[in-house]
């Protein structure tokens, strides 16, 4: 219905301007001059157009998490990679560097660890002579000499424990410096195109921070599956399903028409009205995603389309041209509610040469055609223009056909 109502707005605006040439005809001739058509069934076809970009499915932004120097560029913008193939190498030397470093010490920590193992093994055999002394006399032991063995067995586990998180702490240090000397070499994590190359070979790449994104190196896009994304208008959105069927222009192909399907209805709005600036009435939009049908064309991100979703199909409706449509006040009804609507559309029958006014109920909107779900039947006959002749005739005029059949310049308002 909101197709609908867009379209009778646009045309309620034109019929103003021909007012007065109207009632100047209406005045000179008695019979007004107008084109008619004979209702029949049509195949309809109700849309929803929308206009957006296009995307590849998968992407893969890919950024450096260590800062240093490209040392060598492998890939150009546009190639075609593989998974785990190398795309770009920086420089190593200070990562390196960190790794020896930490290897090193790990190196002394697991010595460390080694030496105070050698201390508690010392440790427990004092403590067993002393055992046994004290088993075959307890004279040459004293019973605070146990304990002072027995506390250096557990001072020396202790020291130990400590040794060995030692050596845990330095192997996670390895670990690390590994990871970030690995980072030096960029490997694609999937088979693409590269889409976008931001680095030349000698700049400098940065790690994002807070209030700084980091390097964008570059952008492997999977274009197997190509997708367009579309900004649908709120009062469309309900219309929209997903697996609806849709004919794709894109502006680099202006002589091709792509086949896709909806495949995902935004939830939330792309804009939500609370980000918009004080005092002004943000537009609402839906983001709609449709997947093109697998198709020859060398398409790229980025390229603009518009879609034209099919949301409703009725084969062989009793149609009635969208010109043809009109509004006329009800008459005065006592018994009628006061929320009940006081405009009713219709259109004008014709018969014998002259019009009456027939209210009608009407469902989807064609790109011409309203369907006619009650008021008219096929092989009726209407009246289907000039819209502002229709916007001013009254029941009972006598018309004259117009066998021109040439649409109007003012027809669609």
């Amino acid at each position: 219905m909101q197709i609908r109502t867009k379209i009778i707005i646009g045309l309620v605006g034109g019929a103003v301007l021909g007012g007065a040439a109207f009632m100047s005809a209406r005045q000179s001739n008695d019979r007004l001059e107008v084109r008619t058509e004979a209702i029949e069934a049509r195949d309809l076809v109700e849309i929803v157009t929308a206009s957006g970009n296009i995307r590849a499915r998968r992407t893969v932004d890919i950024s450096s998490d260590v800062s240093a120097r490209v040392s060598e560029l492998l890939i150009d913008e546009g190639d075609d990679v593989v998974a785990g193939q190398v795309l770009l190498r920086l420089e190593q030397d200070q990562y390196q560097a960190a790794l020896s470093r930490t290897e090193a010490q790990l190196a002394q920590a697991e010595a460390q660890a080694s030496q105070q193992q050698a201390n508690l093994l010392r440790a427990e055999r004092d403590r067993n002579r002393l055992l046994a002394l004290r088993a075959r006399d307890s004279i040459l032991v004293s019973r605070q000499q146990l304990d002072d063995s027995a506390t250096d067995v557990e001072i020396q586990q202790a020291m130990l424990s400590s040794a060995q998180y030692g050596v845990s702490q330095a192997r996670a240090g390895v670990d690390e410096s590994q990871d970030r000397l690995s980072k030096t070499v960029f490997i694609a994590p999937m088979a693409g195109k590269v889409t976008r190359l931001n680095v030349e070979e000698g700049e400098t790449v940065i790690i994002g921070t807070m209030n700084n994104p980091g390097s964008l190196v570059l952008t492997i896009s999977d274009l197997s599956v190509i997708e367009v994304v579309v900004k649908v208008d709120e009062t469309d959105v309900p219309a929209i399903a997903l697996m609806d069927s849709a004919s794709i222009r894109i502006d680099a192909f202006p002589d091709r028409e792509f086949a896709g399907r909806v495949t995902e209805i935004g939830n939330s709005a792309i804009n939500p009205p609370s980000q918009a600036a004080a005092g002004q009435q943000a537009a609402i939009d839906f983001e709609v995603v449709l997947t093109l049908e697998a198709s020859d064309a060398p398409l790229r991100p980025d390229l603009s389309a518009t879609a034209d979703v099919v949301v409703e199909r009725r084969p062989n409706a009793v149609a009635v041209p969208i010109i043809a449509l009109t509004v006329r006040d009800s008459e005065a009804d006592e018994e009628r509610a006061e929320d009940e609507p006081t405009d009713v559309e219709g259109v004008f029958l014709v018969a014998d040469g002259a019009v009456s006014f027939q209210p009608v109920e009407v469902g989807i909107a064609g790109q011409d055609f309203f369907e006619v779900l009650s008021g008219l039947s096929a092989g009726d006959t209407v009246v289907a223009g000039p819209y502002q002749r229709i916007r001013q005739l009254r029941d009972g005029d006598l018309i004259q056909v117009n066998e021109d059949d040439a649409p109007d310049p003012g027809d669609e308002g």
